[in-house]
């Protein structure tokens, strides 16, 4: 009964505090859940077409909103007054759709009134768009079927929730196979003890919530996402002296992550003898393709896989961008995963290839 109070009560919190209490982005008392970076090119004209009431009332972390959306069906989580949703609503195009879900009534409410604002700006004759109020515990709510969700998206909102098993059930319940979860989120270097974890202020900002990493990809296994692959991390310094006192020397870092819903993935990298040949097709990249912080690909240039990203590259919307060669017939041992000869070229010492980051 006390865990469970101790959770209502952070939720009624987190509620509170971004309905209420966040007037605009500037009243956070962190940096920990703002956008730190530009964005990457092939959103920032996206980004113009957005409503400045959108982007005022929008807590988000960065732009953790992965490539090859078109026609797609993709789930954000959280998504406040929607700006992601209606940059993927760009992406995905009128044969795809977006759906957004969150638990607050105000942000809720400039996302929808917004919509026929933002379809007029898109060219669109019918909203390819939906808000639906819910928890992202329980995604019932958006009436959404099992296993039809091409990708899920999420913007520093998982760390807010103190059921992140569920969250990730319920994610991996909605994606079909070969799906992705794809998202941004703050993250420990340790497990914080209950006084730090359980502050109604640094949960709301985003850290109380964040989970040790280790623990977190502990989790997502157990879930069934069995090779979750790191995309960007950078540490996040706190800048409230206050607040970075209550969490004395724990360290945090904003993280983006690549989980695939493939369940034949295996728990380690294993070689057998795979290739991979990037087309340069992704339009959104060019001849440079960013599968995880280690994984580079360049336009017609052969890479050696293990069986895990050749699954992540063949059985998923990507599969049309890259010809992989080699089946798992013949086993050669365990693949030693380091960066590819593409990531060694052009991979810069923050891991951003100059393609922008999280935040």
């Amino acid at each position: 009964m006390e865990e469970n109070t101790t959770e209502s009560t952070l939720q009624r919190h987190v509620e509170d505090y971004y309905g209420t209490t966040l007037q605009h982005s500037s009243d956070l008392q962190t940096n920990a859940c703002c956008v730190g970076d530009a964005p990457p090119p092939w959103l920032q004209e996206r980004l113009t077409h957005i409503h400045p009431d959108v982007l005022d009332k929008f807590y988000g972390c960065g732009f953790p909103i992965p490539e090859a959306l078109s026609g797609c069906h993709v789930l954000d989580l959280g998504c406040g007054t929607g700006r992601d949703v209606y940059l993927v609503s760009q992406a995905v195009g009128p044969d795809g759709h977006v759906h957004g879900v969150d638990m607050t009534e105000p942000q809720l409410a400039v996302a929808k009134n917004t919509r026929d604002w933002h379809m007029e700006r898109f060219g669109f004759d019918t909203p390819n768009v939906s808000f639906h109020k819910g928890k992202i515990e329980d995604l019932s709510t958006t009436g959404l079927k099992d296993e039809t969700l091409d990708v899920v998206i999420s913007n520093c909102v998982v760390n807010l929730s103190a059921r992140k098993d569920q969250v990730l059930s319920e994610v991996y319940r909605l994606l079909r196979t070969g799906g992705e979860f794809y998202f941004s989120d703050v993250f420990a270097d340790r497990r914080l003890p209950e006084d730090v974890a359980n502050d109604p202020i640094l949960h709301a900002e985003c850290l109380g919530g964040a989970m040790y990493g280790h623990d977190f990809i502990d989790l997502a296994k157990r879930v069934g996402f069995l090779d979750p692959r790191i995309v960007t991390e950078s540490e996040i310094t706190i800048e409230n002296p206050k607040l970075q006192a209550k969490v004395g020397t724990a360290r945090f870092y904003s993280v983006t992550l690549r989980l695939f819903k493939l369940p034949k993935l295996e728990t380690r990298c294993e070689d057998y003898g795979q290739l991979a040949v990037y087309k340069g097709t992704i339009p959104e990249v060019g001849p440079l393709f960013t599968l995880d912080d280690h994984h580079l690909f360049e336009q017609n240039r052969p890479e050696r896989i293990c069986g895990n990203t050749a699954q992540m590259l063949a059985s998923t919307r990507y599969g049309k961008h890259f010809d992989v060669h080699g089946t798992e017939e013949t086993h050669y041992g365990e693949f030693v995963c380091s960066d590819t000869l593409a990531a060694q070229q052009y991979k810069t010492p923050n891991g951003d290839q100059g393609q922008g980051s999280c935040c």
